[in-house]
């Protein structure tokens, strides 16, 4: 039974799109060697719907019978679809997986597919460098100019404010790394093996990470001018780089030109004034007959916009609004800052206007969570965003370094096979760390951290900020963290979706969490080693081409190591990386056995795993 039913074969294929969704042709060729084929019927699922078309006889040959049906199906990220047979009168399946058992499908057998929805090509299986603006690197010669609260380091090499100045605010202190800076450094970047440039907040704002919105129309001054973006986008360009913005739409800043609680700007801000034009951009609650504005996580440094309000909404993406005038300027895409407190239309209103400016713009969000479990239209609707910061696998690899956690990276890795759209799992945000959490190096470094902790990188003192600001890796601290650093690394390197390195990390650059973490890149101090490792895996990943969008498949993973298979129909890689201490033995599949070696860590060979080592072979297929 099972070499007939391999035998079947299908095809999909698109008739008409719609703006609302698709028309479809499916074909099927059964062999009739199996029997009496009395119904096939095609199953499509999507989330807890489930639809059955029955394909109609056309005709049959000496070896197959052949059934076809015409259908529409909606616009949606991810349809789960597989046949079903009657056949001498018993029902039976065919699936992507499993073809031995004929008589159930489980969620890991079915095929995939999307309608109207496909991520940008240029940002699947790519590596990106993720920018903290401020910290990253001077590029004018000008000196600052003084500006409301900020004050100024002296030195690039000062040591990084942890807390409130001495005026009692936060995230005032700023080092000036700007636009020409990132311009000046785009080579270095490009030797990472980087194609893609994600730059933190850059419009004028009131603190240095720039989350809190003064005039989202024009460039921080000290960032530069919009003229920098433009130059900077178009030097990107001529390096075959693309560049993403960070943009901040469910909140401003309450010292900005739409709320002007200061009234340091000329414009009527709604904080002043219900006659302010930039009064119904705000959200608002009604308490004791009074009006009051909504505040995000309750800070009163951060108005909460109305994303509900068409003037707001037209503001940021309606014809000439702000995601227009960013698109101009030469940007690729945004990156939508906590994306899981936009509303579905909102979301979908940018990704519209992203589309309008650039068929092929990228949209990635901020959703710590799995996006296909929160009852939301993230991804899953077709019309929101392409992609999300991947912090949930971030999570689960960690803690299977840290403290031998097979069970949730397991879990993990199946939702990520079984829920996401193919597209988005190859362009989800993999990252080395991020500007809200400890730096890698410390992560693996140290015993500082949570382990019942939400997440794997929840500080033990996480209040205590001049610990934080303090704490320095010893030399074996250091080393230690580095090696483990380098095992998770080599993971990263050959799994599906975006490398993204948090600028630093690839030299060293320690931070004990969110505000240690983003202390000025170290130039001239750099972790020459490392640095040389990820231009290895840089140039590596960039080479194999095939792991853009190469599929996904566990083989092992246990206390000891991890095994996986990434392949396409014409070339397949397998991957061993080891997580413990010790060395371990491995058994290569005798199929790999005169397979091309592309990367090996430590004293790693086909049959022995090196502490913290890996081991990568590639094969041709077919």
């Amino acid at each position: 039974m099972e070499n007939v039913l391999n035998n079947t074969d299908f095809k999909i294929t698109e008739m008409e799109k719609l703006s609302t969704g698709a028309r479809y042709n499916v074909q099927i060729k059964i062999p009739i060697s199996m029997g009496w084929i009395s119904s096939v019927s095609f199953i499509v699922e999507s989330g807890r719907n489930r639809d059955a078309f029955l394909l109609n006889y056309q005709k049959s040959d000496a070896f197959f019978a052949y059934f076809s049906t015409s259908l529409f199906l909606p616009t949606k990220a991810l349809y789960h679809y597989y046949f079903s047979f009657y056949i001498n009168q018993q029902l039976l399946y065919f699936k992507k997986e499993n073809q031995k058992d004929f008589s159930t499908v489980s969620q890991m057998d079915k095929w995939q597919m999307s309608v109207n929805f496909e991520v940008p090509e240029w940002a699947k299986g790519k590596i990106m460098y993720h920018i903290f603006v401020d910290r990253f690197y001077r590029g004018s010669e000008e000196a600052l100019p003084p500006m409301g609260n900020r004050t100024i380091h002296s030195s690039w090499n000062e040591e990084v404010t942890v807390g409130p100045d001495a005026n009692g605010i936060w995230n005032a202190d700023f080092y000036g790394g700007d636009l020409k800076g990132i311009m000046d450094k785009l080579d270095y970047i490009k030797s990472l093996g980087a194609s893609i440039l994600y730059l933190s907040p850059i419009v004028w704002s009131q603190s240095n990470h720039r989350y809190d919105t003064s005039d989202y129309e024009c460039v921080d001054p000290y960032v530069g001018t919009n003229a920098d973006l433009q130059a900077l986008c178009e030097k990107a360009h001529e390096k075959d780089m693309k560049v993403v913005l960070d943009g901040v739409f469910n909140h401003t800043g309450n010292d900005s030109k739409y709320f002007n609680e200061y009234g340091r700007f000329e414009e009527l801000g709604a904080y002043q004034s219900p006659d302010s034009k930039y009064y119904p951009f705000y959200r608002k609650s009604e308490a004791d007959n009074k009006t009051y504005f909504d505040y995000w996580w309750g800070m009163k440094n951060l108005p909460v916009c109305d994303g509900s309000n068409l003037e707001w909404q037209n503001y940021i993406y309606g014809q000439g609004g702000i995601i227009d005038l960013w698109f101009s300027l030469g940007i690729d895409g945004i990156r939508l800052d906590v994306a899981d407190e936009l509303s579905d239309e909102f979301i979908e209103g940018i990704r519209t206007a992203v589309k309008r400016n650039k068929p092929d713009g990228f949209l990635l969000g901020e959703v710590w969570k799995n996006p296909m479990r929160m009852n939301r239209g993230y991804i899953e609707s077709g019309k929101g965003m392409d992609t999300v910061m991947d912090y949930v696998l971030m999570d689960a690899l960690i803690r299977y370094f840290k403290y031998e956690d097979v069970y949730k990276l397991k879990e993990v890795i199946r939702q990520l096979q079984t829920e996401y759209p193919k597209d988005t799992l190859n362009s989800l945000m993999n990252f080395t760390s991020t500007h809200d959490i400890t730096r890698a190096i410390n992560i693996f470094g140290t015993h500082e951290f949570r382990y019942a902790g939400e997440w794997a990188w929840n500080l033990n003192e996480e209040g205590n900020l001049t610990w934080q600001k303090d704490y320095t890796l010893s030399e074996e601290e250091y080393d230690r963290g580095k090696e483990i650093y380098k095992a998770y690394l080599s993971v990263l390197t050959f799994f599906p979706g975006i490398l993204s390195i948090f600028y630093g990390d690839e030299v060293g650059l320690q931070g004990m969490g969110n505000l240690a973490n983003r202390r000025p890149f170290p130039w001239n101090k750099e972790d020459l080693d490392l640095l040389t490792f990820f231009r290895t895996l840089g140039h590596i990943r960039n080479r194999e081409s095939f792991l853009a969008e190469a599929e996904l498949e566990i083989l092992d993973i246990n206390r000891e190591y991890m095994m996986f298979k990434r392949y396409t129909s014409k070339e397949e890689a397998i991957i061993l990386v080891n997580r413990s201490d010790g060395r371990v033995k491995v058994e290569i599949p005798s199929e790999y056995e005169s397979s091309e070696q592309i990367y090996f860590l430590g004293e790693t060979t086909s049959k022995e795993l090196d502490s913290h080592g890996a081991l990568v072979l590639k094969k041709k297929r077919g």
